[in-house]
């Protein structure tokens, strides 16, 4: 039924496919009848579209249909074997199709069941194990090389309670998600009931996936914290099968651990319930300005700096995009003022437009208020391609004390030759307010204004060694300058970051990596759970398939 590659492995990888515990035709004909016919052949998203006749570039690059097969990343770099001695690819150039770093098999799960079923086959077999929710993952966490997947795309429940009890007592309203059910979907649904939640503005992300173990921001951040501050029970298997439930007072120290403690690392998530909020009107303000050379990128960067806390007291989320098309580069402010009018939001942006004007450039400006749900959950598709990113979260004092040098920086960066440099003000406010929580997110968040993004992207003729050229740069000559600019032991964001960080255990977990890594031995002893630049991948190879 299923077909497989030759492979080896010694007792200190996982198992790979033609090795002795690999399983036989026999039980996995058997595991399916236990999974009522849910395994399935996992192919990269090409081959897929082979098998279709080919898809047209739409297709090809709309989220929501790579969001439904099983093998595809929206990233698909992720689904390439760029490194090996033979790169293995699978792209619209009408070459050899290789299998490359998608998973050979995969359960797609609807139940408990399903998970705990798929779990257990794993770790009798020794397999390498990857999960995937909906393939949003700017890392490659969610697909490995030989692995066998477990699929959570249609874990859809979604259930709403006025009053929530933790440890005997109420924590409020909240929503519980599965693990399938992305940012669009929930917003829609969360509207319906006259609340909202945090989440970001992506429609394909999950709330309860990596999402939320990563930390979670939002435009809504600074006004109500993180995903993960207001994470208030996790339903998870973990690596023996078991299905728990895990909040403060249940299994607490795989709840710290959950909240920050990176995606992919602890299990597989069912559902999430988190905090809700009664739902509310804002302003969404954008701005599109337009530079013709990195020294006028510059001017703008640094004026956009120096403003940066007038809203402060609006407590607005912002994006602000630069996108490189030399010699233009084209900068998009968007900026969603919670429960404000637009006239104060034109009024609060006002300043910042009158130095840039002073400075010889036009802004294209529009303003709309809506229903913070319609807002955030405007998106309904989200674009595949190729590419790769690096980050740093900006601390305030680097805004206060270092205006310019974020402007000599951004320009460093597009003269270097980044595609894009992406900009988002979701941290201060409620995000440094709850540092007293008790989670794994990282502290930096606690301080950090912004997380700044480099964005790098390359089409389908580049080579596999120039990709590599390209991912070599952005480890080693783009994110340094970030990482400079944010000051000694810098943090990032572990959901969109460089996997190639060379110190991730303090750039992505910080002070909270020891003991993220005593609770990693106790919930998953045998490491089955192990992502690239995840809690207990520091003990293996590059591609997590054996122990170093």
């Amino acid at each position: 039924m299923l077909s497989l590659v030759s492979g080896r492995s010694t007792p200190q990888c996982f198992t790979q496919p033609g090795d002795p515990r690999f399983p036989t035709a026999a039980e996995l004909a058997s595991f399916n009848t236990t999974i009522h016919g849910r395994l399935m052949n996992v192919v990269p998203s090409e081959k897929f579209c082979r098998s279709l006749g080919g898809c047209s570039d739409a297709k090809w690059s709309d989220g929501n249909f790579r969001n439904d097969i099983i093998g595809a990343m929206l990233q698909y770099n992720w689904e390439q074997d760029y490194t090996s001695t033979s790169p293995s690819l699978c792209l619209r150039n009408g070459t050899a199709c290789g299998q490359g770093n998608v998973p050979i098999l995969g359960v797609n799960t609807t139940t408990v069941e399903h998970i705990q079923a798929s779990v257990r086959f794993a770790k009798i077999h020794n397999l390498k194990v990857a999960i995937k929710a909906s393939g949003h993952d700017f890392l490659g966490r969610s697909t490995a090389k030989n692995s066998f997947l477990i699929w959570t795309r249609h874990l859809l429940n979604v259930t709403f309670h006025d009053s929530f009890t933790v440890g005997g007592v109420d924590q409020g309203s909240v929503v519980t998600a599965g693990s399938g059910v992305g940012f669009h979907t929930l917003y829609a649904l969360t509207k319906e009931q006259g609340k909202i939640y945090v989440g970001g503005t992506a429609a394909s992300v999950v709330a309860s996936g990596g999402y939320v173990q990563g930390a979670g921001h939002s435009a809504l951040s600074p006004t109500f914290g993180l995903a993960a501050d207001n994470a208030l029970q996790f339903e998870i298997v973990v690596a023996n099968g078991t299905l728990l439930t895990v909040n403060s007072a249940c299994n607490s120290d795989l709840f710290w651990a959950l909240r920050g403690g990176g995606a992919g690392s602890w299990g597989v998530i069912v559902s999430t319930t988190f905090r809700t909020f009664p739902s509310f009107n804002a302003v969404h303000h954008s701005a599109i300005i337009i530079a013709n050379n990195t020294d006028k990128v510059a001017q703008l960067v640094t004026v956009h700096a120096k403003h940066i806390f007038d809203w402060d007291t609006l407590h607005p989320g912002q994006y602000f995009t630069w996108y490189a098309t030399p010699p233009t580069f084209t900068w998009t402010i968007d900026t969603f003022f919670p429960n404000t009018t637009i006239s104060a939001a034109t009024a609060a942006f006002t300043p910042f437009l009158n130095d840039i004007t002073s400075l010889g450039f036009n802004a294209t400006l529009s303003s709309e208020l809506l229903p913070i749900n319609d807002l955030l959950g405007a998106a309904t598709t989200d674009l595949g391609g190729l590419e790769i990113l690096g980050s740093r979260l900006l601390p305030s004092s680097t805004y206060i004390n270092n205006a310019t040098q974020i402007g000599d920086v951004t320009k460093r960066l597009f003269d270097e030759g980044v595609t894009g440099v992406l900009g988002c003000l979701v941290a201060g406010g409620q995000v440094s307010r709850n540092a007293h929580i008790d989670s794994a997110v990282h502290p930096k968040w606690r301080t950090a204004k912004t997380n700044m993004i480099i964005t790098q992207v390359w089409n389908e003729s580049t080579t596999p060694g120039e990709v590599e050229v390209i991912r070599e740069a952005m480890t080693n000559k783009n994110v340094p300058l970030l990482a400079a600019l944010a000051g000694p032991d810098s943090g990032a964001y572990s959901n969109e970051a460089d996997v190639r960080e060379p110190n991730f255990q303090t750039t992505f977990f910080g002070p909270n990596y020891g003991r993220l890594s005593r609770i990693k031995k106790v919930y998953d002893p045998d490491a089955m759970f192990i992502v690239p630049a995840g809690v207990g991948s520091d003990n293996f190879n590059a591609d997590t398939l054996c122990k170093d």
